[in-house]
């Protein structure tokens, strides 16, 4: 394999979505932070077995938290540690990013969503999404005007 080929396997590829977040939040700003994970953890990430559809982020200390992903240990993780799935895992914010977040959560009522976790030159991040909630007459508009577009893309293709 050359070289040119390993680059471009790390960089970029998607671990995991959370679809669920578009459905149910305005998803107004992106930001990216790294992750503090265990060893274990990476290794499962590489299998892909990770899920972070009900997780969330809480801010505490002046720190940002991820909880809920649940990370599925492999079966040929060491035997001297016991691997916790759904453990809280630290995120890695600049200060001044967690500034600006912790004034939006706490002053105009945002919450913060995981949209996507992905690999970035060889490290895990995650796309955090500063959000606020969908009521339920908002979900079906964007139902609707998703199905909308999808039957212009078939008249448009049909000719």
């Amino acid at each position: 394999m050359s070289n040119k080929a390993n680059k471009k396997d790390r960089g970029g590829s998607t671990i995991a979505l959370n679809k669920k977040a578009k459905h149910d939040f305005f998803i107004e700003e992106r930001y990216e932070a790294g992750i503090a994970l265990q060893g274990w953890e990476v290794k499962s990430l590489r299998e892909g077995r990770v899920q972070i559809k009900e997780s969330y982020i809480t801010l505490k200390n002046g720190e940002a938290f991820l909880f809920g992903a649940h990370i599925v240990p492999l079966s040929t993780a060491s035997t001297h540690i016991r691997p916790d799935p759904t453990r809280t895992r630290k995120l890695l914010l600049h200060r001044s990013e967690l500034n600006k977040l912790i004034g939006q959560v706490e002053r105009k009522g945002y919450t913060l969503v995981p949209t996507a976790l992905y690999w970035k030159k060889g490290m895990a991040k995650l796309e955090i999404g500063l959000a606020k909630g969908k009521k339920l007459h908002d979900k079906r508009t964007s139902e609707k005007d998703r199905d909308w577009q999808r039957e212009k893309e078939r008249l448009f293709k049909k000719g």
